[in-house]
């Protein structure tokens, strides 16, 4: 009879919340499965860019099944239609989720209007990877440009983000031209 007691007063799990979680991941662990994946496109391709495409791909697959849980624990369901504020999004909670950090830096190029740039010094993916001399070019932060391509692209911000080495790693977000009219539009209103 206790046992019926307890079992009736005890939530199913679907009645639970969702909550925040711990969200921590060994280091050592997060190192060894990333340096994995690399290794198995590695052993699919020819060359660095082909390479930096197959890591850009399974981020986008991360990074779509990262946001609908991020919009539901971060912004109760609302998400951003202004670009700034999505790039803050971007450059905040995302970085933070995903690294426990903010992104160092948010810049907008000064020669296209489409052209925005997160900049972060020491990228986590890149932080044990050593890369071999004849892909010296080779930047493994394309995983986490995948994901930030997927978040954007899932959020009806259409655009190619690419990784690049300058000052650290530099994420180079292009935007469609629909993107930035439709902002242009609601800066109107």
């Amino acid at each position: 009879m206790e046992s019926r007691m307890t079992s009736r007063s005890k939530p199913s799990i679907l009645d639970k919340p969702l909550s925040k979680g711990k969200g921590d991941l060994n280091l050592s662990s997060f190192a060894f499965l990333f340096s994995e994946m690399v290794q198995y496109c590695q052993n699919r391709v020819h060359t660095v860019p082909e390479l930096q495409q197959k890591l850009s791909d399974l981020g986008q697959h991360v990074g779509f099944r990262i946001l609908d849980t991020l919009f539901l624990r971060e912004k109760n369901y609302k998400r951003e239609i202004k670009l700034l504020n999505m790039l803050l999004f971007v450059k905040t909670t995302v970085w933070k989720t995903l690294f426990g950090k903010e992104a160092d830096k948010l810049e907008h190029a000064n020669d296209d209007d489409k052209t925005y740039y997160i900049v972060e010094k020491d990228p986590l993916v890149n932080k044990f990877i050593s890369v071999p001399k004849d892909k010296g070019s080779l930047n493994c932060a394309a995983f986490t440009a995948g994901i930030v391509e997927a978040v954007l692209n899932g959020c009806g911000f259409p655009a190619k983000v690419t990784a690049h080495w300058h000052r650290g790693t530099t994420y180079m977000i292009k935007f469609d031209e629909a993107v930035i009219l439709r902002d242009k539009n609601m800066e109107g209103r």
